[in-house]
């Protein structure tokens, strides 16, 4: 009898690198000529980021460095989701960002109806907020990973417990 072998495909950020980029994305903000004496704030809660700037102009450019700084700690941009701007208080612009935390049920379908098409013999199951995948041969394996990454998928996942 083969054993079979599985990989795990979730999403996850690392929320102390999403720290880390906040604070070098506040300090660069408060060196800047064109963000001197404006009020910027960029603060964490769970898993959602808030932006407060004074103009759209204003909110692009934080948005613009605080992406750079994710990008710089390899948070993927893919486990952002970017809400609409929202007037506030003094014709200031609040946005808040969403940070993926576990696969989505629709976005796990999605997942297992691309296995099953890809005449790859693998079975993929969905275990809450992850999709656990199985088969008897590594290469299979192997060849549904690679299929995944190739299908453009608009969210993050990364592949754990290889086994």
């Amino acid at each position: 009898m083969a054993a079979e072998s599985s990989f795990d495909i979730v999403s996850k950020v690392d929320f102390q690198e999403v720290d880390n980029a906040v604070n070098q994305a506040l300090k660069e903000i408060g060196q800047r000529y064109d963000f001197k004496g404006s009020k910027v704030e960029i603060r964490r809660e769970v898993a959602s980021l808030h932006l407060h700037a004074e103009n759209d102009y204003k909110l692009r450019a934080v948005t613009e460095i605080l992406s750079q700084r994710l990008a710089g700690r390899r948070v993927p941009l893919k486990a952002l989701v970017f809400k609409e701007p929202i007037p506030s208080l003094g014709g200031s612009l609040r946005q808040e960002i969403q940070l993926q935390q576990g696969i989505p049920q629709d976005k796990a379908k999605e997942i297992v109806r691309i296995l099953k098409g890809s005449g790859l013999k693998v079975q993929a199951a969905i275990q809450g907020d992850q999709v656990r995948v199985r088969g008897k041969s590594r290469d299979e394996l192997q060849g549904a990973i690679q299929t995944l990454k190739s299908s453009e998928l608009d969210f993050d996942m990364q592949f754990t417990n290889y086994r």
